[in-house]
């Protein structure tokens, strides 16, 4: 936690933060009065910080729209709460972002959606032309707290740290100026938000990669490349079941009653 709350780690947050502006959270503060509030109220934050005993906000639920149509449900957070997810992100991704497989690309220092294009593009070429679309924000609203933080913890040993996230999982969301509980689920819409998916998710690649598929995961985006249309609704049904087996991750209710999402790759540019 002291690297968290470093000086140089949290202007660099800072200026992070400031640089992606977004809406005020439950509290209304905008970015622009941050820096107000930080010479007011860090002294006493950084302390709790320390001592384990800071409570985040409730995240403020938005829905955007999303490009396929349909919307993607947002946690947004305070902009303090925003400010400390990603001074954690900066000292967290040095220790996670090296074990991750390669082919995830999704929110990672020096990799783009389009290496993950091309990447998709060289399997199709090869012969792997049929694709099973694995849709992973369907089953985020049921992550179990505690299989991500087994995970977590399989790197952070530093107990406030793993206290804090894990606060930051349950800090609930406000509703119509009601705070509803998050006992299960991981909040899109903070800094660390990200960085948590690739954590559980981890697991799945190292998993893919085992079992020898080709695929490409980006953020909760996963696409694995098969020969058939017959191996491909093979694969879908073994991997949900890994899912649900290793990681508890459900799926939404009824989802489990539409069929296999799997077609004929098309090479996109």
């Amino acid at each position: 936690m002291e690297q968290v709350v470093a000086r140089e780690n949290m202007l660099a947050a800072l200026k992070r933060v400031e640089r992606n502006g977004g809406a005020p959270g439950v509290d209304g503060v905008p970015t622009e009065r941050l820096r107000d509030q930080i010479r007011v109220e860090w002294s006493r934050i950084r302390e709790e910080l320390l001592q384990g005993t800071y409570r985040p906000q409730p995240v403020r639920r938005v829905e955007i729209p999303k490009p396929g149509g349909g919307k993607r449900m947002l946690g947004i957070p305070t902009v303090m709460d925003r400010l400390i997810q990603q001074a954690l992100l900066q000292v967290l991704t040095p220790i996670f972002d090296p074990t991750f497989s390669e082919s995830s690309y999704g929110f990672r220092p020096g990799r783009r959606g389009h290496d993950a294009v091309r990447k998709a593009r060289q399997y199709v070429e090869e012969g792997y032309d049929w694709v099973v679309d694995m849709d992973l924000e369907k089953f985020f609203d049921r992550v179990n707290h505690d299989v991500l933080m087994a995970r977590v913890a399989r790197r952070v040993t530093d107990k406030r740290v793993l206290r804090l996230i894990r606060r930051y999982l349950q800090a609930g969301v406000m509703l119509n100026g009601v705070v509803v509980a998050t006992e299960e689920g991981t909040p899109q819409g903070g800094p660390l938000s990200p960085l948590l998916a690739n954590i559980l998710l981890d697991d799945l690649d190292k998993e893919l990669e085992r079992r020898g598929h080709h695929f490409v995961r980006y953020a909760d985006d996963c696409n694995i490349y098969v020969r058939s249309k017959r191996a491909g609704e093979r694969v879908y049904r073994s991997v949900r079941h890994f899912l649900q087996e290793r990681l508890r991750l459900e799926g939404q209710r009824g989802e489990e009653r539409s069929g296999p999402a799997v077609e004929a790759a098309v090479p996109r540019v």
